[in-house]
């Protein structure tokens, strides 16, 4: 359970949150999502203890943040954007130092060790962690922020400046622990396709307010028009009306229709230029989308 009222965070005359509120009774992956300066890094740290705010009440699990981040810890893993790796240490020498923050055993600690490289798929041999790639550093870090076993997770930009196939790793690795284990997560995340993907509820902010919170349907019924893509070839694109919007990709051509009726009179305007209809595919648009409709 997340519950947040009028959260306000200053800086030096500088309001980076101004009265975001939200509220969720249900588990799940949560996005956080905006432009750059929308806030969402000082929202996480909040969120995670880290920061105080100026004013408003948070609760995460019946923890009130404000006033006991310390209970919180006990209970979160964090991830920030740029996790600071200690890199003289081996992983396995890492896992086991903060383990031991937590006052785990030792037995705990390699078996949780052991159980969290095996499923990140990190075969380190070894190595110091300042001798490992950088994917692999971020799963070291992954690793780190779940030796101690929490039902919360915050996540700040987990797949940043990785390959793509780690990047696809980690985010299914995140869905697993959902799904699997029934963890809480809060991520920030650029890669606005992968929030589409996972995210259970996602919270937009612009300028430090918050402008939606809910699941992509009840985002796309707030800022979505839902549409008909038209895929077309035609002998002669001149010839087909202005009012027809054609674009070019892939060696086909293209236009939208906002219902029914607009459909069928563009279907009909290319069979009269002597076009073929090659698909049709009924669209929503997407979070990235969205967020330029929204603005900065």
């Amino acid at each position: 359970m997340i519950r947040a009222e009028g959260l306000i965070k200053d800086y030096d005359g500088f309001r980076a949150l101004d009265g975001v509120s939200f509220e969720t009774d249900e588990p799940g992956i949560f996005g956080i999502i905006g432009h750059n300066g929308a806030g969402k890094t000082t929202l996480l740290k909040i969120m995670a203890g880290l920061m105080q705010p100026t004013a408003g009440t948070l609760v995460i699990n019946g923890i009130d943040v404000v006033r006991d981040p310390v209970s919180l810890r006990r209970t979160l893993g964090y991830l920030p954007e740029e996790s600071r790796l200690y890199d003289t240490m081996t992983v396995d020498s890492y896992l086991s130092f903060f383990g031991e923050l937590y006052h785990l055993d030792r037995a705990t600690i390699a078996d949780r060790g052991e159980r969290l490289l095996s499923s990140l798929q990190l075969d380190h041999g070894g190595k110091k962690i300042g001798e490992l790639s950088k994917g692999m550093r971020r799963k070291v870090a992954i690793a780190r922020s779940l030796i101690h076993d929490p039902s919360l997770l915050i996540y700040d930009e987990p797949t940043s400046g990785l390959d793509p196939m780690t990047s696809r790793y980690i985010i299914e690795y995140l869905a697993r622990l959902r799904d699997e284990e029934e963890r809480t997560i809060l991520l920030s995340a650029h890669n606005l396709l992968q929030v589409e993907e996972i995210c259970d509820r996602i919270l937009i902010l612009r300028k430090g307010r918050e402008i939606a919170f809910g699941t992509m349907d009840e985002l796309r019924s707030k800022f979505g028009t839902f549409s008909y893509h038209i895929r077309f070839t035609v002998p002669d694109a001149s010839v087909l009306p202005e009012a027809l919007a054609v674009s070019r990709d892939a060696g086909e051509y293209v236009t939208e229709a906002a219902d029914m009726s607009a459909l069928n009179a563009a279907t009909a305007l290319i069979a009269g230029a002597g076009g073929t209809v090659k698909r049709i595919e009924s669209r929503y648009p997407s979070l990235e989308e969205m967020l330029l409709k929204i603005g900065k």
